[in-house]
């Protein structure tokens, strides 16, 4: 009992210190997380492509799509598909079992010039020639397949590239008689075509259905082709993508305020304060954060987020006012791109370099986090000196009562004796 109300003070001082320095570490892991979340959201306003993209329209989606890259130009083009980009494609005689042999000897394949041979074995039927072909190491861009007509199975070959310029062509080597050139006097099943399509009235040819920069900063991916059709392509720069990074921001920012104001904060209801409540670490994020938010940026220094319609309100978040945030996307996007992305004065990047080193490997909340893992250490070893203690004490107290009941012992034999020597006196008579 002794030990125990020596103990458990302390143990129970042990157990409140590490409690809340347990919680203390959740917390900054949670706050560590939600940083984490808002670096990701903050991360497009420093790029330059968020405010200086295009993006595309089209009247007719039936002949095309189309992508566009910041290289493009805002404007107007007509295009008018007149003929898609196909592959060439040959076709075998007729055969009645594919499974049958053919006859051996060798082909030689061809695209565009480009060849490759392969051996026939005198058991190979049309459908071992098919997987051979495909399988050949030296294919330089041909495929093979089987297709079951009305008139038999043919053996199709098909350049893996479209355009005129890669036609197929195949030719047979028989070892003996005339089997296999027989069944491999090809004929043309799809002429090898190149995709022509006009812009603005200026004929485009391209070997492919991607036509690449045909049109500065813009790839059209081609899928139909009617020469009578018209398709207006639209190019205008993208507020869209800009407007939805900054509402982005201002989202995650208010979300990660109101995340810390939960952490270091205190309910009047419940009369709790919050784990982190005076911490010097939410302090430091707050106000490195805010000044971010109350200084101009850019290379420019004129503009700040309030000349954007982004207002801190008295609760400490931000508020967007749609109407003057879109008046000046549309008049001054150029001054908006400073002022976000310039690379080392833009709002984007002074915003990310504060989270940054917060959260990063080694970062001022992997410092105190450390701090944090010393004080448990710290604790544990407080635990096991108070341990040893413990167990000295009780050693100490064990040895003192056995010396004590010795010494009890004895005076008990000594009482004894004396009331025995006392009762053998003449004239004494015991009391009993």
């Amino acid at each position: 009992a002794l030990v125990n109300a020596e103990k458990a003070p302390k143990e129970a001082k042990f157990n409140a210190q590490e409690g809340k320095i347990n919680t203390q570490i959740s917390a900054l892991g949670a706050l560590k997380s939600a940083m984490s979340d808002f670096l990701e959201k903050i991360k497009p306003l420093s790029d330059a492509k968020t405010f200086t993209g295009f993006k595309s329209t089209l009247s007719n989606k039936d002949f095309m799509t189309a992508t566009v890259d910041p290289t493009a130009v805002a404007g107007n083009y007509k295009v008018i598909v007149e003929q898609l980009a196909e592959s060439h494609k040959l076709g075998s005689t007729a055969v009645t079992d594919v499974t049958a042999p053919i006859g051996s000897g060798s082909l030689s394949l061809t695209v565009g010039s480009e060849s490759f041979n392969v051996a026939v074995g005198a058991d190979d039927s049309l459908q071992d020639i098919m997987k051979n072909i495909n399988a050949s190491k030296d294919n330089v861009g041909v495929t093979a397949t089987i297709i079951k007509g009305d008139n038999g199975a043919q053996l199709v070959l098909t350049s893996n590239k479209t355009g005129a310029a890669n036609i197929v062509q195949a030719s047979a080597t028989d070892d003996s008689g005339t089997a296999l050139s027989d069944v491999f006097a090809m004929t043309e099943l799809q002429p090898a075509k190149d995709a022509i399509l006009y812009v603005d009235g200026l004929k485009v040819t391209s070997d492919s259905n991607e036509v690449k920069n045909a049109i500065t900063g813009i790839n059209l991916t081609l899928t139909d082709a009617n020469k009578d059709k018209t398709t207006t392509l639209k190019i205008e720069p993208n507020r869209e993508s800009s407007k939805t990074a900054i509402k982005d921001f201002v989202n995650s920012y208010n979300e990660l305020m109101k995340t810390m104001s939960g952490m270091s904060g205190y309910d009047p209801k419940t009369k709790k304060a919050g784990i982190l409540q005076g911490d010097s670490v939410i302090r430091g994020v707050q106000n490195q954060m805010r000044g971010v938010l109350s200084s101009t940026s850019g290379d420019s220094g004129s503009m700040m987020l309030a000349n954007l319609g982004i207002k801190t309100t008295q609760t400490g978040s931000l508020e967007i006012d749609d109407k003057k945030l879109d008046e000046v996307l549309s008049k001054d996007i150029n001054a908006v791109s400073d002022f976000f992305s310039a690379e080392k004065t833009g709002f984007g990047t002074r915003m990310k370099d504060v989270t940054d080193s917060y959260v990063k490997t080694g970062g001022i909340l992997d410092s105190r986090d450390e701090s944090l893992d010393t004080q448990l250490s710290r604790i544990t070893d407080s635990r096991e000196s108070l341990a040893l203690k413990m167990k000295a004490y009780e050693a100490r107290l064990l040895k003192q009562y056995n010396a004590m009941d010795l010494i009890v012992g004895q005076m008990n034999a000594q009482g004894s004796m004396l009331t025995q020597r006392l009762d053998s006196l003449p004239g004494l008579v015991s009391k009993r």
